[in-house]
């Protein structure tokens, strides 16, 4: 080894623990799209006085979670019927840069406001309004280098609660559930790759997969759960799929050859296997209910929220292979959840942070401390031992969980 490799290796190894393991969050659900972070080295407890805040900030009217990458953290809010993008410091919230638009608040039965996630794709991020506005920002200077409202370049209806996917990158393209099985643009021009038809869209973000040497996204609409292939757009199966209002919200999990999905509604859910030209059910029941936020896949067992909101909301444990109901805990309202460190990262919607141990027997937190007023839909975000939890009304509350 050279002289300047061993200096490198000599330096990584005098890193703080938090930057020797430091864990961006880029997009929504994390860097592997499934809700899980690789981060360990942060605090599981705190004392009776609560977690620490290292700060708070409003942004404005919505349900925007927070995408974290080189120390900038990006979100989204309405104020005054105008949506704004901004980017904050992430360990100060200091606001770097923003960007405000005309958008409708658009308050159909709840509160309004931006219900989609920006994406960072290395220096550019993507943000996408309930509208169409799609917007590619440098990621460091808030500089527009393209913007354009896909719902009138693909002609396609608007649905009923606004587009509410975030941006997903694949390769060169930029993917959106925008249409009836999504759309491509190209990353860096915004020129349209490939477009679908009119049919009412879905809420969910597009999830990839890959089945042998080909990628495909999973893409719901109003009425279906989609197999859509990247590069021509192409549908290769549907899933019969339908709701209340064609709303299929929460992103499906994928393990292997198998796709579980979960809509709310009394629609249920159900576990798939699938190939490049089908979609085989493999079990459907209705215990876990995904009305707003998506489940996680952790050692054989699904976590999630299952119930409508103003309902009777359970968070549950089932059993991936079976969907047998492990256990079943009440009282957190229609909350989110995230994992990392084998814990559950859980905000309730009356703003109750929470972390437990992840266990398919019972749920036993080890932490709890009330953190927000107001109703907290928005899923918990852990990036570099900081917790980002957020309201209806706009409100980020930073907790310090850095050892």
């Amino acid at each position: 080894m050279s002289v300047f490799g061993n200096g490198l290796v000599f330096l990584i190894l005098l890193l703080p623990p938090r930057y020797a393991f430091a864990d961006d969050w880029p997009n929504w659900r994390g860097p592997a799209r499934n809700g899980i972070s690789t981060e360990k080295l942060w605090q599981h407890t705190w004392s009776a006085d609560g977690p620490a805040i290292l700060w708070k900030e409003t942004v404005g009217v919505g349900f925007s979670s927070v995408t974290v990458a080189d120390g900038r953290l990006y979100t989204m809010g309405n104020s005054d019927e105008h949506d704004t993008v901004y980017c904050l410091d992430a360990r100060t919230g200091k606001l770097i840069w923003k960007h405000t638009y005309e958008c409708p608040l658009d308050n159909r039965f709840f509160e309004g406001g931006p219900t989609s996630t920006p994406t960072v794709d290395q220096d550019r991020v993507y943000s996408l309004s309930r509208q169409g506005d799609l917007y590619s920002f440098d990621a460091r200077t808030g500089q527009i280098h393209w913007s354009k409202n896909v719902q009138h370049e693909a002609d396609v209806r608007i649905p009923g609660w606004g587009f509410a996917s975030s941006p997903m990158i694949h390769n060169d393209h930029l993917i959106l559930n925008v249409g009836e099985a999504g759309l491509a643009l190209d990353k860096i021009s915004g020129n349209l790759v490939w477009k679908s038809g009119d049919g009412e869209a879905g809420y969910m973000t597009p999830h990839r997969l890959k089945i042998g040497s080909r990628w495909f996204a999973l893409i719901a609409s109003g009425k279906f759960y989609q197999c859509v292939d990247l590069e021509f757009g192409e549908v290769v199966w549907k899933h019969r799929w339908l709701t209340t209002n064609g709303c299929n919200a929460a992103d499906p999990i994928v393990h292997q050859d198998q796709v579980f999905i979960s809509s709310g509604y009394g629609r249920g859910a159900a576990l798939l296997a699938v190939t490049d030209t089908a979609a085989k059910v493999l079990w459907n029941n209705l215990e876990m209910q995904n009305q707003l936020n998506s489940s996680v896949l952790l050692n054989g067992h699904i976590y999630g929220f299952d119930g409508d909101e103003g309902g009777e909301v359970q968070l549950k444990c089932l059993d991936f292979s079976s969907g047998e109901v492990r256990w079943s805990y009440p009282g957190l309202g229609a909350g989110s959840l995230m994992v990392a460190d084998n814990h559950l990262i859980i905000l309730s919607e009356a703003g109750e942070l929470s972390i437990t141990p992840v266990s398919n027997t019972l749920f036993a937190p080890i932490s709890k401390a009330k953190i927000l007023d107001g109703r907290c839909w928005t899923v918990p975000v852990l990036s570099n031992g900081l917790i980002y939890c957020r309201n209806g009304s706009g409100e980020i509350v930073c907790v310090n969980l850095t050892l």
